[in-house]
């Protein structure tokens, strides 16, 4: 099978009677696409950029349905947009809860097992430790250095230039991932229960550089929270087709 990558060939293009079925499409832009006449069946579209748009589908901007709908399947995701102390604190209290049971449910060769191109729940918690790091430790508190050197960086980090001697080369053991989780946890656990409205008003630089935004201190907890929600909607997602 054909692969294309870093094109720009498509853009603008007209496709007509041309079949795209079993096709995959990975970290890749296609707003504004628009599709008439065309067959959906089995189309399966996930996007973590998808609730800061509009996705019309017959007419109707599905957009704020999808978003009601993992509210219902995860309760307390809606606190990922709390503008309160007290708001975001039960939000993490509730993810918490989630991620607790989705580990201590997975059987044990199930933790580094993944479906095509996704991440394992190893590789996913190491991620959530890296995010935690990046906006409580590097965005918040503004250390020099807040990443741990387990952390799993997001794909296409090196070839981005980021410096990866940061990270250990060889695979943690589960109960280090484990450890090191717990402590990230406590981390923010313990920063919520001390913050304040003006607290979370303070501004803050993007721990991952630029300028076009400046989170407040309340945005990077927010950040904190959708990462959270968001991974452990894909690893539900994953171990449910491997079975678990």
């Amino acid at each position: 099978m054909t692969t294309y990558s870093g094109t720009k060939e498509f853009e603008g293009a007209t496709f007509v009677k041309t079949s795209f079925k079993g096709a995959t499409v990975r970290f890749s832009d296609v707003s504004g696409v628009t599709m008439r006449s065309v067959d959906v069946e089995g189309l399966d579209i996930d996007s973590h950029d998808l609730f800061f748009g509009t996705l019309m589908v017959n007419g109707v901007d599905v957009v704020p349905l999808v978003d009601a709908e993992l509210n219902r399947q995860f309760p307390g995701r809606e606190l990922q947009k709390a503008q309160t102390p007290e708001g975001l604190r039960e939000g993490w209290i509730a993810v918490q809860a989630a991620w607790a049971t989705t580990v201590a449910d997975t059987p044990a060769g199930l933790r580094d097992a993944h479906v095509e191109d996704e991440w394992s729940l190893s590789e996913t918690l190491r991620h959530l430790i890296l995010a935690t790091d990046a906006w409580l430790g590097g965005g918040i508190l503004r250390m020099p250095q807040p990443l741990h050197e387990i952390g799993q960086i997001f794909t296409g980090a090196a070839q981005m230039g980021f410096d990866m001697s940061i990270f250990r080369a060889d695979p943690p053991s589960w109960d280090e991932i484990l450890e090191v989780r717990a402590e990230r946890q406590r981390m923010v656990t313990d920063f919520l229960a001390a913050a304040t409205p003006d607290l979370l008003a303070e501004e803050r630089q993007n721990p991952w550089g630029g300028d076009d935004w400046r989170p407040s201190v309340g945005d990077c907890i927010r950040v904190i929270l959708e990462e959270e929600w968001a991974h452990l909607r894909y690893i539900r997602r994953d171990l449910a087709l491997m079975g678990a």
